[in-house]
């Protein structure tokens, strides 16, 4: 995330720098596309530089991840939740085989919506598309019902890890579809969700986007922002500031009586980006009792400097479909065939394991570990080299072991903070729904 003062300093520059904005890092949300060949063999610990007594060890403990985009793959014909994929061949990062053997047990899993114009065609629109994900969730759920459950407490998800099943979460990333009605939020309340994000990739009616630099359209929250901060607060909903602009942040923290979390979001410490929080911002997060979990999107961690050749092509693609943010699903799916030959041809630049752990260090260095945990944005465009999917995990387990934190510390990190704030938004609800569990 990027101040004021930055985002006018910056904003001249947003067209002509790769650093500002690469095109691989304005396609996040839900876009899901292989920028490097993978693994396509299960990974041993040796494979993964893990002693087995860190591997053991990590599977003992609750793994969630707060930012799994993987719904979108849901209702496609070449993805199977119980098959396993391999980024290489189909650009998936998540499925059962795969959680099993990264020791993944679940998290919250997306309801994405892009950025589309403020009129109320498109928000009815969008609204259907939401309400379509989510119940592409729920049938999930039903359909993998002996290996995954849908969490509605943090109560719950402790339960089904027990159980041997996976945790399934449900988070809003932007709050676009909702319209002007923020009851709406109560629909989907019902149906499982329990985190929500105001804003994505452009300011919208409820809040200024990080990367939306072309405007301030409030300076911060709207009037109906406010309203549906106060409307999470009353159902036990954890807001979400990722994506948000820093004083869209500053005015939830004001406005919230509950803590904030960013589920999938980086360091202006380690490296600026107009994704990336400030220091004096992590901090004023942590010490209002929040929380950040890291993601592993490569363009938020370093410069990525793509080929020429590669520019070339994805400008070719742009002005053949348009902008991202503007394409409807049938324009989109087109986009997508049509990407994934530019980056078998040309592939993308990756950034490092290393490189992950350094933003994860800094965090825990600045806030403590009361106020660090994970969000890689897996299957919504997160993955580096060394950590590609989720069977990677334990990598980040021993990394933090050799760093020097506890396993209280580490368990607090891969679960512990973001249940805490659950069970804070759970005590501060006042609101008398409940959520129906699946019927089998």
């Amino acid at each position: 995330m990027i101040s004021t003062f930055k985002k006018s300093l910056l904003a001249g520059a947003i067209t002509v720098s790769a650093a500002a904005c690469t095109p691989e890092a304005a396609e996040t949300g839900s876009v899901i596309l292989p920028n490097e060949a993978g693994p396509t063999h299960s990974q041993t610990a040796p494979a993964l530089g893990v002693a087995a007594d860190v591997i053991d060890l990590h599977q003992s403990m609750l793994v969630m991840d707060t930012h799994l985009d993987t719904p979108a793959f849901f209702h496609t014909d070449d993805y199977t939740f119980s098959d396993r994929g391999s980024f290489g061949k189909d650009g998936t990062q998540v499925d059962l085989p795969r959680m099993n053997e990264g020791g993944l047990d679940g998290g919250f899993w997306v309801i994405y919506t892009p950025q589309g114009p403020l009129d109320e065609a498109s928000y009815d629109a969008a609204r259907n598309s939401a309400l379509l994900r989510q119940m592409a969730i729920r049938e999930f759920a039903a359909k993998y019902s002996d290996k995954v459950e849908l969490a509605f407490t943090a109560d719950d998800a402790e339960r089904i890890a027990g159980e041997g099943k996976k945790v399934v979460f449900q988070s809003i990333e932007n709050s676009y579809p909702l319209g002007t009605d923020v009851s709406l939020l109560e629909t989907f309340y019902i149906g499982g969700v329990r985190m929500v994000g105001p804003v994505h990739g452009r300011d919208n009616q409820f809040a200024d986007s990080a990367t939306d630099v072309s405007s301030e359209a409030f300076g911060g929250l709207s009037p109906l922002g406010e309203e549906l901060v106060a409307k999470a607060n009353e159902l036990g909903m954890i807001l979400d500031a990722s994506h948000a602009a820093d004083e869209t942040v500053y005015d939830m923290i004001e406005a919230s009586t509950t803590p904030l979390i960013f589920s999938h979001t980086g360091v202006d410490g380690m490296y600026e980006h107009f994704r990336n929080v400030p220091d004096e911002l992590l901090v004023a997060v942590a010490e209002d009792g929040g929380v950040i979990q890291m993601n592993a999107l490569g363009a938020y961690l370093e410069l990525l400097e793509p080929s020429p050749e590669r520019s070339e092509a994805l400008d070719a693609l742009t002005a053949e479909y348009g902008a991202f943010s503007d394409m409807d699903t049938e324009t989109m799916d087109a986009y997508r065939e049509a990407r994934k030959s530019v980056d078998a041809q040309f592939p993308a630049p990756q950034s490092t394991f290393e490189k992950f752990m350094e933003q994860v260090l800094y965090s825990l260095e600045l806030v403590g570990p009361d106020h660090v945990g994970m969000g890689a944005d897996w299957d919504g465009g997160g993955g580096v080299k060394g950590m590609i999917d989720i069977t990677f995990l334990p990598k980040v387990t021993a990394a933090l072991l050799e760093a020097g934190y506890s396993e209280e510390d580490i368990q607090k990190f891969w679960s512990g903070n973001m249940l805490r704030l659950l069970r804070e938004a759970e005590a501060a609800r006042t609101s008398t729904l409940t959520s129906p569990t699946i019927l089998n």
